[in-house]
């Protein structure tokens, strides 16, 4: 559509000019300006978000679960990278940057073809773009791999992803980043708090409940196998995130530079926080506790980080820690739902926080950048609420359909045996660690 509108411009462009054509001279067209430094910041950006799935991501989950189910962890991280590549080049950034209509694009630029020098509103090229957005859509689906790990077959997972970017990621996506419903309606959402963090931690939560608990849980406690894998990934995960916000800007410019500050800051704040708890409840502070307390931070300022000051950043850090861990327990003990990597709690409950959060801390008053033309306080924060709820819903709806759809033909779980045995050897065929 956007390419049809400028080939009318120009059409139309050139009739007016026609009749004067002979009386002065012809210039070509301005050139197009690719800014350098933002490409080569975009490049960057690109390659730190990819960095967060793998082998952050991959590391993080890995060191959480079992040693007989490592290998099966970072199998299907390195399986949804792929399929989710694929997708995206094919129809999924045509399906999310395209107008199409409110909740979804068009093929008007599948596989790629038509793609412009530059992306409307940017100095960027936008097969940069189509790069730097298909690390979002890699990381957003394996980041529900970690409520179904030790249980999940590899093939549901594969097949699940791949309809479940279609159905739920991409139509998301447009609808706030692709100028459509939720985007009319207001809402904000800097780099993917809603589209990112709530799909997927509420779709994790549907996938845990679906599949039931692993076998033991809550009862007996399932130790993760390696802390220290977990807090390597972790720190891979805080750096790749500095691409994640820092980069959603578009621009290398002051403000790239304050959502890294300000994504920094509320990750080292839920951290402390984190760990502070546990060792008033427990008295001990734990590797485990402070790396989830990290994420919890970073998945909390993430779709607030360009609009809230360093005050604000600190705030979310706060209540991500106290909220985030609070949430944990609720889900795992109060609800005994086994939601084994706490994604919806940490993820989820962290991005629905920072989206609701930012509609205040955005006040100039607050040492935040200020709100939309017209907008308030209260606008904004409906219009986050209502982004936020129709999101949740979405999720929760389709991805039960689409869960259910698909385990008719690919069994969502493993065998009783084959769980025993760990999903390494039974799913790969392989273990992630021979000491023999």
């Amino acid at each position: 559509m956007r390419r049809m509108i400028k080939r009318g411009f120009a059409a139309a462009g050139g009739l007016l000019l026609a009749g004067a054509a002979h009386a002065q001279p012809s210039f070509p067209p301005a050139p197009v300006v690719v800014n350098s430094g933002d490409t080569a910041w975009l490049l960057t950006a690109s390659a730190l978000v990819l960095m967060m799935t793998l082998p952050g991501l991959a590391l993080f989950y890995g060191g959480l679960v079992r040693t007989k189910n490592v290998l099966s962890v970072v199998m299907q991280i390195f399986g949804i990278c792929c399929v989710a590549s694929l997708i995206w080049v094919t129809v999924g950034y045509s399906l999310v940057f395209t107008e199409g209509n409110a909740f979804i694009g068009s093929f008007e630029l599948a596989m790629l073809a038509g793609l412009g020098e530059v992306f409307p509103g940017t100095t960027v090229p936008e097969s940069v773009i189509v790069l730097f957005q298909m690390t979002f859509a890699i990381i957003t689906p394996a980041l529900m791999v970690g409520a179904w790990v030790e249980r999940a077959r590899f093939g549901w997972v594969m097949v699940f992803c791949a309809l479940w970017l279609l159905v739920v990621y991409i139509p998301v996506a447009h609808m706030i980043w692709g100028g459509g419903f939720l985007a009319q309606l207001g809402a904000i959402d800097f780099a993917g708090g809603i589209v990112v963090h709530t799909t997927a931690g509420v779709s994790a939560l549907v996938i845990a409940l679906l599949l039931g608990r692993r076998d033991g849980f809550p009862a007996k406690l399932i130790p993760p196998h390696g802390a220290a894998l977990t807090m390597a990934g972790a720190a891979l995960l805080w750096v790749g995130w500095f691409g994640f916000n820092g980069g959603s800007g578009l621009v290398a410019d002051f403000g790239a530079g304050s959502a890294i500050i300000n994504t920094h800051i509320a990750a080292s704040t839920a951290a402390l926080t984190w760990a502070m708890i546990e060792k008033i409840r427990f008295g001990k502070s734990t590797g485990i506790g402070v790396a989830t307390g990290v994420i919890a931070g970073l998945a909390t300022i993430t779709p607030a980080a360009n609009v809230v000051g360093v005050g604000g950043a600190l705030l979310l850090g706060l209540l991500a820690g106290v909220i985030c861990f609070a949430a944990v327990g609720l889900i795992k003990r109060r609800f005994a739902i086994d939601d084994s990597l706490d994604v919806f709690a940490v993820h989820g409950v962290g991005g629905m926080l920072g989206a609701a959060m930012l509609a205040v801390l955005m006040a100039p008053g607050l040492g935040g950048t200020g709100y939309p033309e017209g907008a308030t306080m209260a606008s904004q924060l409906v219009s986050q609420i209502t982004a936020i709820g129709v999101v949740a819903l979405w999720s929760l709806f389709a991805t039960a359909g689409l869960a259910w759809v698909v385990g008719l033909v690919f069994p969502m779980r493993a065998t009783k045996e084959q769980e025993q045995e760990g999903l390494d050897l039974s799913q790969h065929g392989e273990k992630a660690w021979d000491w023999d």
